[in-house]
Formats: C-alpha cells, sequence, structure tokens
C-alpha cells in the first residue's frame, strides 16, 4: 500500500484545494497517472500516482484544504491485473446497448459527469480536448451549446414546463481557490493604485492584410498560426522602451524601471483566466511570441502551467476581444503599473482624406497607474502603439 502525498507545489505555496478526483475507489492506476487535481493560488496541479496498482481510500474530501506533504489517498500496489477482469462479466452481463454510456460516464472526473448529466450530453460523442485527450467541463459545455435544439412537442411538453414554473432555484457554490485570489488581488489593485482608463482606437486594416497574404507561408515555416497577438506584443514592447514608466512598478519610496519587455499574457483555463509571461518578449520574432501563446494556451486548458510561469511581468496585455468585448477597463496587476485591453475588430464608418470609408477598427484601452504614469504618457504610448499597428513596418525599422 502506497501513501498518495500533496506534491511540493512551488516558492512560498504550503496549501492547496482539491478540485476533484481524476479516480475512483477501485479504478485501476498507472505509475504517474493523474489521480486528483489540487487548486493553488495561481495554476491547478495534477497529482500522479506514486505506483502501479488499484486506487484505494480518499482521505480528503473535493474542496478540503491541503497542506504539502500531507496524504490525500492510497494505492493498493500491483492490483491493477487482478481488477481488471472485474468489469468483463458486468460488460457482458449487460443486456442492453444503453449500459455503455453510463459505464462510460462513470470514468470521468466529477465535475464532468455532473455537467454530462445536466446537459444531456453523450460524452461518447464528444472529443476531449484535456491531457491525454481526457474529456473536460469546458468540452461538455461547448457541446452543448452545439448541440441541436430538439423538436418542439405538442401537448406532452407543456406538463414540464408548468411545474418548473412556480419554482425558484439557487446554488451555492463554494469559490476555487484561484477565484479568490483573483478577486482578493484585483480589489487590492483598486484599493491600492490610483487607476485610470484612457482609450484610442486603431485601423486593423494593414495586419489584416499583412495576415491574410502571409498566414500560409508564416505557418508552414514557423509551425505556428500568425495571430494579431504578435503584433501587438511587438508594437507594445517598442512602445514601452519609449515610455519606461508604463513598464514600471513602485516599490516602496522608489520607481523600479526595467530595461526588459515580460509581457503578461491572459488566456483561458477551465477554472477562469491565468496570466503567464512571456520573459524578454522585445527579443522575440513575432513567430517565437506566437509560439510562446499558443503554449501557454494549450498548457492552461490542460491544467499544465507552472507556477514560475505565471510570475514577474512587467506589463500586461489582455485580449476582450475574442469574446466579444467592445469596449473595457481593464484593471492593473500589481506591481505592474499598466495594462492594455485589446477589443474585438469590427467595420465602422470612418474618415479618410475627406472621405467617409468602412474600416476593421479596434478600441485599444489602457488602464495604468496614476501614481507614476500621467495622462501625457498614457496617451503617448496608445499613439506609439496605434502607428506601429497601422504601419507594421514601423516594427522592421524600430520607428
Amino acid at each position: 500500500m502506497a501513501d498518495v502525498k500533496v506534491p511540493v507545489l512551488g516558492e512560498s505555496i504550503t496549501e492547496a484545494t482539491l478540485g476533484e478526483w481524476l479516480k475512483n475507489p477501485g479504478d485501476p492506476v498507472q505509475l504517474d497517472e493523474p489521480i486528483a487535481s489540487l487548486e493553488t493560488d495561481k495554476v491547478s496541479v495534477e497529482v500522479g500516482s506514486p505506483v502501479a496498482g488499484v486506487m484505494g481510500d480518499q482521505l480528503v474530501k473535493v474542496g478540503d484544504t491541503v497542506e504539502v506533504g500531507a496524504v490525500i489517498a492510497v494505492v493498493t500496489e500491483g492490483g491493477a491485473a487482478a481488477a481488471a477482469p472485474s468489469p468483463a462479466p458486468a460488460a457482458a452481463a449487460a443486456p442492453a446497448p444503453a449500459a455503455a454510456p453510463a459505464g462510460e460516464a462513470a470514468a470521468l472526473s466529477p465535475s464532468v459527469r455532473r455537467a454530462v448529466l445536466e446537459t444531456g450530453v453523450d460524452p461518447s460523442t464528444v472529443q476531449g480536448t484535456g491531457k491525454d485527450g481526457r474529456l473536460t467541463k469546458d468540452d461538455v459545455l461547448t457541446a452543448a451549446q452545439n448541440k441541436p435544439a430538439p423538436a418542439p412537442a405538442a401537448a406532452p411538453a407543456a406538463a414540464p414546463a408548468a411545474s418548473s414554473a412556480g419554482g425558484r432555484k439557487e446554488e451555492r457554490v463554494k469559490m476555487t481557490r484561484l477565484r479568490q485570489t483573483v478577486a482578493k488581488r484585483l480589489k487590492e489593485a483598486q484599493n491600492t493604485a490610483a487607476m485610470l482608463t484612457t482609450f484610442n482606437d486603431v485601423d486593423m486594416t494593414a495586419v489584416i492584410e499583412a495576415r491574410a497574404k502571409y498566414k500560409d507561408l508564416f505557418e508552414k515555416k514557423h509551425g505556428v498560426r500568425l495571430g494579431f497577438m504578435g503584433f501587438f506584443v511587438k508594437a507594445a514592447c517598442m512602445a514601452l522602451k519609449d515610455i519606461p514608466g508604463v513598464n514600471g512598478s513602485i516599490e516602496g519610496d522608489e520607481i523600479v524601471y526595467h530595461d526588459y519587455c515580460d509581457i503578461s499574457v491572459a488566456v483561458s483555463a477551465p477554472n477562469g483566466l491565468v496570466v503567464p509571461v512571456i520573459r524578454d518578449a522585445e527579443t522575440l520574432s513575432v513567430a517565437g511570441i506566437e509560439r510562446t501563446i499558443g503554449d501557454f494556451g494549450k498548457r492552461a486548458k490542460d491544467g499544465t502551467l507552472k507556477m514560475e510561469e505565471m510570475k514577474g511581468g512587467t506589463f500586461t496585455i489582455s485580449n476582450g476581444g475574442v469574446f466579444g468585448s467592445l469596449m473595457s477597463t481593464p484593471i492593473i496587476n500589481p506591481p505592474q503599473s499598466a495594462v492594455l485591453g485589446l477589443h474585438r475588430i469590427e467595420d465602422r464608418p470612418v474618415v479618410r482624406d475627406g472621405q467617409i470609408v468602412i474600416r476593421p477598427m479596434m478600441y485599444l484601452a489602457l488602464s495604468y497607474d496614476h501614481r507614476l504614469v500621467d495622462g501625457r504618457e498614457a496617451v503617448t504610448f496608445l499613439v506609439a502603439l496605434k502607428n506601429a499597428i497601422e504601419d507594421p513596418t514601423r516594427l522592421l525599422i524600430d520607428l
């Protein structure tokens, strides 16, 4: 019998919350196969089995706080082979094909199983995007959104509607550790920084044309898709060099200026947004930036981002446009002094050379700490960014 212990989670992190059990008692497990997921302040961490065998008792419940080194479960070593034959008679005895989906659902994690039950999605029809092709909650919810609406029924359909019309339901769900930390840090930012947001807009015509012209060659050569973030990160690095206060921070009664650009980029994870850091972004090519962001996005979805990858950013870029946002006032990520918000691209009428024309426009929002960054500096930063995006040649000649 082997103990499953909470692993070392990173510098200064002594505890975590048990997010979900990935294996149930009696399930066969392989060496290092994930059996539980822990939530820390920043990322989810999977706990692997110390031996090959059969999952034994689970000593803590989902939502419990556990310390590093604590025993959370036991695994019976070498029992996998003995346990394997037991499902066979059940499968053979099942007379109806309908029993198969139930067996598949039982192998899912608790949160995914609950989503399957609530949405009615058949898990066998959904392609998993998690680690090793595992089905995630987001996969189920996406499949539910894309599921065709059922054909309207006649009289029988009215009965359930009438029975639920008079009821009002509430559900209480404990905040994840990640969400608690995000809430705390965002509120601290509002309480500490003198935050102000300045807006501008940018004509995306040149970047869109460049992307359309070179995207196939770019992907063929570099093995990664050419997106818009590569352009914006490069343009931001140029503007940060010109306006160093936007790339600085306040520590006590001192201002810290950085001669490098460690750009935090917000990416989606199953439990919310996480903000990994592109180190020394000013030294990377557009291809290097796109490759790094793509890797962050994939590993954020898999829950395999590391603690050290979230620390030390000097400036943040958050792209709300991928969710359809038209305009927002992003909140800075302390101790950084500024954050750039990108938004959706939409055709709008603008005046060019005295003529009203339609152009693909995007609103830019720079939220900044007014204790460090003046309004003139914020506007200058946005204008420099706007000029680089509207004329990408500037990115090549550092102008």
